[in-house]
């Protein structure tokens, strides 16, 4: 027997709960099905042998409907807050650089030659005009700057949110403010000005967060929201579309078998899954939105005894150009930042390994992976022991990556979509993958929904 729900969202990452929820507050009755056993998507918290270490994303940058997502939550006093001044570093000719987190900063860094200070100038002063076509990060930025700027700085900032290739990265998609301020003022510098100044009341002050018992407290409490609207160990397994409009989906797993009709329905889950449903109701969605790339990343966390460390590990962590040679793309200093992530007398480092730089390292067994991480930082962080515990999680398909014409495809998605009312998209494909642009989308997504329903 098919039963009726007025929406119903498929996929139960960080997206699909946050629409859920949002609808839920706004009096509309869900259902939300997750495949997997367990909620969140990449977001997963571990608690073990006194350390706190994150499967997934090591912390988020605070947006103000992500506080205000906690305040309604009753979970914004677990927030922690990363110490605003802890430095980032670089790893340049072997050594540690600290990062330039300011234009005077960037000015007086040795990181940096003469030449690409100049250029810096001549963008404050003179005037750009960008390519009719998309352009790469790393053509905008030798275009715009240099090749050092692009090696030392742009292209590990790349690696660390993305684990992208800036040769292949769209600037357009990727860092749309930038493209936009050069195509309003022909100056970066200017163009981000303005919409700084038009801002009415005090600036926003950009924080680092985490929750006192990990990422996943957020992941918990719209779980606990959502209660048995919220359902896990369930595959949507057909989709059809009746004449009147709605849609008829079928899901399976654990031994159950359900059909649920809805007006509107949402998916939250990762483009090859939904490509391959929607193509149930029009082939072509499937090379629609099979040709968004994911990169593959392995998280590994690794802790040694402090004593065993002589680098003070005091700052955010350090990035990796890729010109080195190592394969490490980074490493957080989990410890340094936040209170509680590793014992007395211990300190807990997690490092990322793989992108779409180098594929053939989330191929790697746990134990080749926690070896190359334990080489290659311990040079650098003066580490002389062996680690005292060790986590692997290799995510196949950890971020979409925004490839040229990116922008492109996500139009024709769009305007494909509009022959098929009631169906919605969310996800960190869209808008940006940082949890704050997901939470920024999904609520989007959900005022849609509703006002569309209540119409």
């Amino acid at each position: 027997m098919t039963r009726h729900v007025p929406a119903l969202v498929v996929g139960g990452g960080i997206s699909g709960l946050v629409c859920a929820y949002s609808l839920q507050k706004a009096g509309i009755e869900l259902q939300l099905v997750e495949a997997s056993q367990r909620p969140g998507g990449v977001i997963h918290s571990v608690s073990r042998g006194g350390f706190l270490f994150e499967l997934g994303p090591q912390s988020f940058s605070g947006t103000a409907a992500l506080r205000q997502l906690c305040s309604e939550l009753a979970i914004s006093d677990q927030l922690l807050e990363a110490p605003t001044r802890a430095p980032r570093y670089v790893l340049v000719e072997g050594k540690l650089q600290p990062v330039p987190m300011s234009p005077p900063a960037f000015i007086m860094s040795s990181l940096i030659n003469g030449s690409t200070k100049r250029a810096l100038v001549r963008d404050i002063f003179g005037k750009s005009i960008p390519p009719d076509a998309d352009e790469s990060v790393a053509s905008f930025i030798r275009r715009k700057f240099s090749a050092q700027l692009l090696d030392r700085l742009v292209g590990p900032f790349v690696s660390g949110v993305y684990a992208g290739d800036p040769e292949r990265l769209s600037i357009r998609s990727t860092f749309p403010q930038l493209h936009e301020a050069e195509k309003a003022a022909g100056s970066i510098v200017r163009g981000m000005m303005r919409p700084a100044k038009a801002k009415k009341g005090p600036r926003e002050r950009p924080t680092l967060n985490t929750f006192r018992g990990g990422n996943e407290t957020l992941v918990l409490a719209l779980a606990g929201k959502l209660g048995p609207s919220l359902r896990t160990g369930l595959r949507v397994t057909e989709i059809s579309r009746p004449n009147d409009g709605s849609f008829d989906v079928h899901f399976g797993g654990q031994g159950q078998e359900e059909s649920v009709s809805t007006k509107s329905l949402i998916f939250a889950t990762p483009t090859d899954v939904t490509g391959n449903l929607l193509a149930q109701l029009d082939p072509s969605f499937e090379s629609l939105l099979s040709p968004i790339e994911y990169a593959a990343v392995a998280v590994v966390s690794l802790a040694y005894r402090k004593s065993d460390v002589d680098h003070s590990l005091e700052g955010f962590g350090f990035l990796v150009p890729r010109s080195t040679g190592l394969r490490v793309l980074g490493t957080v200093w989990n410890s340094s930042l936040f209170p509680g992530r590793a014992p007395e007398g211990h300190v807990l480092l997690t490092s990322f390994v793989g992108g779409t730089t180098d594929p053939s390292a989330a191929k790697l067994n746990q134990q080749e992976l926690v070896t190359l991480v334990h080489r290659e930082i311990s040079p650098i962080l003066s580490i002389k022991s062996e680690p005292a515990f060790s986590n692997v999680t290799i995510w196949p398909r950890a971020l979409p990556q925004y490839n040229l014409g990116h922008a492109d495809r996500l139009s024709a998605i769009s305007q494909h979509l509009s022959d098929f009312n009631g169906i919605k998209l969310v996800g960190n494909y869209l808008q940006g993958p940082a949890i704050g642009s997901c939470v920024e989308q999904a609520l989007a997504v959900a005022e849609e929904v509703r006002s569309t329903l209540a119409g």
